[in-house]
């Protein structure tokens, strides 16, 4: 099975002598979450809106699961799946009504289109609501049910343009369940953000933009190890608590480590020696613990060192 890929050459958007985005070479390619980081106004959307064909480039390309978007527009968006800013839904349809004018446009087979509308909204979570009109709905439930829209044809490239901006704390911690789920998949989610948080909670990999040029694309892992100053960190979610003085000691043992601090019951945060090879060979030791790991996370503090860093070089 071919994996899912999403490509710029040299892409460039000038307004004016305004340069928005600055020979973007990137490459994504397999099922992942990477997640499209910058300040506001460094040229993430302008990017996501030449993927998609909204805005067209002043010079090179892009391509969508190989296939060129300016030169076969219809064919290379065929598997894309896109939210781009948040658009309105009629208030007075409800959701399946909504669902099924987005499946007529994207020439779904009838016979196909009930069965899907349920899927997808149970996928977003908004089951118990298809047939309630969407007037009444909160601003997360309007953005579930659009993230639906960009998911009713089953695409296996989805791109989000920070999906969760302008949500109440609750509304944001629901959508990032729903970005989490999509992995489940064999999707490629390429999403805009410039909320660091949100980038550490759902992607696997990030990359960095700032006045319209790339400044890095890794994993979030390498990314800390190559940019970070000090000892690389993790934080490690656990499914029970850890009480247990000698198990704490044991996981201070581990090879590498250097120091480790129970900043919860259930979460640890640990500090070690060495590059991604190191990282490899402590997350074995910690599953070989049979203490409950659960999720593994760069703190954000790091994170936000290396991007306020790397911007900062760039001024």
């Amino acid at each position: 099975m071919t994996q899912p890929s999403i490509e710029t050459r040299a892409l460039t958007k000038t307004f004016g002598t305004f340069t928005a985005l600055d020979h973007l070479d990137l490459k994504l390619e397999g099922a992942k979450c990477v997640g499209f980081l910058g300040p506001n106004g460094a040229g993430k959307t302008t990017t996501l809106k030449m993927l998609t064909d909204m805005i067209f480039p002043t010079s090179g390309e892009c391509f969508i699961n190989n296939i060129p978007v300016g030169r076969q527009r219809k064919l290379a968006l065929a598997d894309a799946g896109v939210l781009i800013e948040s658009p309105e839904i009629y208030p007075s349809l409800t959701p399946r009504q909504a669902l099924e004018m987005v499946a007529d446009l994207r020439g779904m087979p009838s016979g196909e289109v009930r069965g899907r509308i349920d899927e997808v909204l149970s996928e977003v979570k908004m089951e118990d609501w298809v047939d309630k009109r969407v007037g009444m709905f909160s601003k997360g439930m309007k953005q579930r049910i659009n993230i639906a829209a960009a998911l009713v044809h089953d695409p296996d490239v989805v791109i989000l343009d920070e999906p969760a901006t302008g949500l109440d704390p609750r509304g944001m911690a629901e959508v990032r369940e729903i970005v989490r789920s999509l992995k489940k998949r064999n999707r490629l989610i390429f999403m805009s953000s410039h909320i660091l948080q949100e980038v550490v909670d759902v992607c696997d990999e990030v990359a960095l933009i700032d006045k319209g040029k790339l400044l890095f694309y890794d994993t979030l892992a390498n990314v800390t190890s190559r940019f970070a100053e000090g000892t690389p960190t993790i934080d490690v979610g656990l499914a029970r608590p850890l009480s247990s003085d000698a198990m704490l000691q044991n996981v201070s043992g581990l090879e590498g480590v250097t120091s480790c601090v129970l900043l919860e019951p259930k979460r640890l945060r640990l500090k070690f020696k060495g590059g991604p090879e190191a990282q490899e060979r402590l997350l074995a030791g910690l599953v070989g613990l049979h203490i409950g790991v659960n999720s593994l996370s760069e703190p954000v503090s790091a994170l936000e060192e290396i991007y306020l860093k790397q911007i900062a070089r760039g001024d």
